[in-house]
């Protein structure tokens, strides 16, 4: 690392997050390859807070040649120098950084106080009452400026003395600002919003014991959220936390050692313990709040729709469609009520009824296209179920998180119970995706005279989220629920829903080998899944299939058959190597054409978490600092991603079933392996097998296959939604 010392002469560009391009006089320096640069200007790049010409700055990075814009030393830390000697410190103090204090002032503290005049300043403010003529209020001007001038600095030294990288500390210091370091001496964790917890836990060791009171409560905590997220549970018991601890943290407690440490949670109000249940007091909140917002809002009279089968048969005729017995009860369930659940699997018209509803619910109020969208919402939790809601219905939909306007900084929303939204009918697709902490936030963002209707099915996987909302919802039988049963074949010989439907049933037909005009089990070994997907991927391009209408899903990442195997082979496939430019994350090489996957949500992109895009272009950013930009298409919706961002990404020929949940493929691959033995249960088949659209291709072994849709294998979730709504409803 090289070491320059100068001053800042010019901003070219600074951003929020502290990245800064600027020009630089350099003073000194102590390396000798750096002498060409002494007493010269040049540029200067890196990350940087609380900038101010008048400081004098030690940089640590390197000079290197930028391919346009020629040398430039790009810093990794950085310093602001304390004045030196009399004369610089007097020159400091008279400068435009310290308030109060002119030329003639600064000379008399230094005459008085020395060259530690600073030190002694920041140490005492009584110190220079010392200097002759010195007012209390001039005092306290000069007091304040020096400590405001050193604090930062103090901050990001002590921050980073303690193992954060200059890129967390700037972080911190602009979120915590003054109170950083308190939060850093009385409760480290207090940064795991920003920090990952295992190194804040890893710095807090350094300095203490691993079973400092302090540590153990924080350990406690994570575990729980930890048990939220792996098994989706809202509540815990204290023997699993006591488990948790020793496995996650090395932590081994009694139970009567775990109690005490718990009743401290509990009068901090961390938690709530409740018929030996221990709940994080948000969950706890959530599921009440839940509860007594939907007993609100079943509260309000039922509404009456005249003529309704009169409307339905009108419908029919626009829409060449004939509605069953259940989609009519669905529909006018909808219609009628404040709170309605609509459930069904692939094949039962669930998209029919839903396009049903809103049609009827314009004519009923008559409205005009600006009223409809004033009073309609059609929301989901991926972006790719919303844009088949809007399909459908051919009004706009989107993800639930963009209707609540989540702000992705503060992980907060917008919309709440003090911001309402105030459309009078909400259709929530997919509703077997969302969580508990989604769902709460949806009941606090709407009026509760609004009608709300859940279109999901229960039987797919549940939301990666904790809870259990739309299967405890139908469990309670306190709201109006349809569950949608006769299955409409796109074709005499289609098989899709039918074999979604048995196996649900756990009852596969004898004939599931049999090919039909949707769907082909290829049977092979687990050694030969790999060559048997390869003949199947060149027979669809042959076909003329585009790489946008095939998509192929697996249970797990790792493993010889995994997601990451897979799409290195698929990647050559469907986008060999010719003349598109290429860039690599880590071992991953991306190139334009690619099919990628977005894993995290960016309101401020409007790309989500499940969304499916295409990288068009890469390429090489010179000015004002060099950087790759990848652009990617999501369906028209085109974003910008440095190379930095690829973390959000990965590639997408191959995804999860979990992945896939809330969007629909027209031809499916669905890879069946021994490989997979501990993701192979019923309910992953099931969604995976059920988000074929046109066609579904098996491969694998038989075996594996039978095994799975006898495998009712699914974690028990521990939630208390349904005994809350049953107590709120009959309190």
């Amino acid at each position: 690392m090289q070491k320059i010392e100068g001053n800042i002469r010019n901003i070219i560009f600074s951003s929020e997050s502290g990245f800064f391009v600027g020009t630089f006089k350099v003073k000194k320096t102590e390396n000798k390859e750096l002498e060409e640069i002494l007493h010269k200007t040049i540029t200067v790049t890196g990350l940087i807070i609380d900038i101010n010409m008048d400081d004098t700055f030690i940089l640590e990075g390197s000079y290197v040649k930028h391919d346009r814009y020629g040398f430039q030393f790009q810093f990794q830390t950085y310093e602001k120098k304390i004045p030196e000697g009399k004369d610089a410190v007097i020159e400091f103090l008279s400068s435009s950084l310290i308030k109060g204090c002119g030329l003639k002032t600064a000379e008399q503290i230094v005459e008085t106080l020395g060259e530690d005049a600073l030190k002694l300043i920041k140490e005492k403010q009584e110190n220079l009452f010392l200097v002759p003529g010195m007012t209390p209020k001039k005092a306290n001007n000069i007091y304040l400026s020096v400590l405001s001038y050193s604090k930062i600095d103090d901050m990001l030294l002590e921050l980073k003395n303690k193992g954060f990288s200059i890129s967390e500390s700037t972080k911190l210091v602009k979120h915590y600002q003054d109170k950083t370091l308190i939060f850093l001496e009385e409760n480290i964790y207090s940064f795991k919003e920003f920090i990952p917890f295992s190194k804040l836990d890893k710095i807090f060791l350094e300095n203490h014991d691993n079973y400092d009171t302090v540590r153990i409560l924080e350990c406690l905590k994570e575990v729980m959220e930890r048990l939220s997220q792996t098994n989706g549970d809202v509540y815990y018991l204290k023997e699993e936390l006591e488990s948790g601890l020793k496995k996650e943290f090395n932590i081994l407690l009694s139970i009567e050692d775990l109690e005490v440490a718990l009743e401290k949670l509990k009068k901090k109000e961390f938690i709530i313990i409740e018929d030996e249940k221990i709940y994080l007091t948000k969950y706890y909140e959530m599921e009440k709040g839940i509860a007594h917002i939907l007993k609100r809002m079943t509260s309000y009279p039922k509404k009456n729709i005249s003529k309704l089968e009169e409307k339905l048969e009108y419908l029919e005729s626009i829409l060449q469609v004939k509605y069953n017995k259940d989609q009519k009860e669905a529909i006018k369930k909808a219609l009628e009520n404040h709170v309605s659940i609509i459930s069904g699997g692939p094949g039962t018209g669930k998209t029919t009824i839903v396009n049903a509803i809103t049609k009827i619910f314009i004519e009923i109020y008559k409205m005009s296209p600006i009223d409809t969208l004033a009073n309609i919402a059609l929301i989901a939790p991926t972006g790719r179920a919303a844009k088949k809601l809007a399909m459908s219905t051919n009004l706009p939909a989107m993800t639930i998180h963009r209707y609540l306007k989540w702000n992705k900084d503060t992980n907060d929303f917008v919309v709440n119970e003090t911001n309402k939204n105030r459309q009078k009918l909400i259709i929530v697709d997919e509703t077997s995706m969302i969580d508990t902490l989604l769902f709460s936030a949806l009941l606090k963002g709407i009026e509760e005279t609004a009608q709300i209707v859940l279109v999901g099915d229960t039987f797919q996987l549940p939301s990666v989220g904790p809870g259990l909302i739309l299967n405890d919802l139908v469990d309670s039988k306190l709201f109006c629920y349809t569950s949608l049963e006769t299955i409409y074949r796109q074709s005499d010989n289609s098989y899709i829903p039918i074999l979604a439907k048995e196996i649900k049933d756990h009852n596969i037909s004898e004939n599931f080998l049999e090919k039909k005009d949707d769907y082909n089990f290829l049977t092979c070994e687990s050694k030969q899944l790999k060559e048997m997907l390869t003949k199947v991927v060149q027979r669809s391009l042959e076909k003329g299939l585009k790489v946008d209408e095939v998509q192929i899903l697996a249970p797990m990442y790792k493993g010889e058959n995994g997601i990451d195997n897979l799409n290195v082979l698929l990647q050559e496939l469907f986008n060999p190597k010719k003349n598109q430019k290429e860039i690599t994350y880590f071992d991953i090489t991306y190139r334009e054409g690619d099919k990628v996957l977005q894993l995290m949500n960016n309101p401020d992109c409007n790309v989500y978490n499940g969304d499916i895009g295409y990288i068009k272009s890469i390429t090489e950013i010179k000015k004002p600092k060099k950087h790759t930009e990848i652009l990617i298409d999501f369906d028209g919706n085109q974003v910008i991603y440095e190379s930095s961002d690829l973390s959000a990404i990965k590639h997408a020929y191959a995804i999860t079933i979990h992945k896939s949940q809330g969007s629909e493929f027209s031809h499916v691959i669905l890879p069946i392996s021994k490989n997979y033995y501990k993701m192979l249960y019923n309910k992953l088949i099931y969604t995976g097998v059920s988000r074929a659209k046109k066609s579904l291709i098996l491969i694998g072994e038989t075996q594996s296959f039978l095994m799975s849709i006898h495998n009712d294998y699914s974690t028990n979730r521990k939630t208390t939604l349904l005994k809350r709504l049953l107590t709120y409803f009959y309190e």
